[in-house]
C-alpha cells in the first residue's frame, strides 16, 4: 500500500468553506479513481510550533505504486489538484508531497 502525503501552506484568509469543499472533491476521487483505499485531510492543530507554516494537510491511500502512479494524471485528479493551486499562498515551499510504502 503507497501512502501520499501532502502538506499545504494556503493563502492567509481562505474561506473555511472553500477549504471544506477543496477536502470533499478529494474525498469523492475515492470513488472515481480505482485504486484509492482512504483519504484523510484536515487543518493543522498541532501543538508543537514546528508546522513551517503548512497549515492543511492529507493523506490518500492507494492500493499500490501503479493505482497511485494512474491518478497523477487522471483528469479527476487534475480538476482538483487546480482547486489546491487557488488556495496556497504562492511560496515556492507552498505545497509538499510524500509518497511512502506502508509498513505494518
Amino acid at each position: 500500500m503507497i501512502r501520499h502525503l501532502v502538506l499545504m501552506k494556503c493563502q492567509p484568509g481562505i474561506p473555511a468553506a472553500q477549504i471544506d469543499n477543496l477536502f470533499a472533491a478529494l474525498a469523492a476521487l475515492k470513488e472515481k479513481i480505482p485504486g484509492i483505499l482512504a483519504f484523510e485531510g484536515g487543518q493543522n492543530n498541532s501543538p508543537e510550533g514546528i508546522a513551517r507554516g503548512y497549515t492543511h494537510a492529507f493523506t490518500m491511500d492507494f492500493t499500490d505504486e501503479q493505482a497511485r502512479d494512474a491518478y497523477l494524471p487522471h483528469a479527476e485528479h487534475q480538476n482538483v489538484a487546480t482547486k489546491i493551486r487557488e488556495i496556497l499562498d504562492g511560496s515556492p515551499e507552498s505545497v509538499l508531497v510524500v509518497d511512502f510504502a506502508m509498513r505494518g
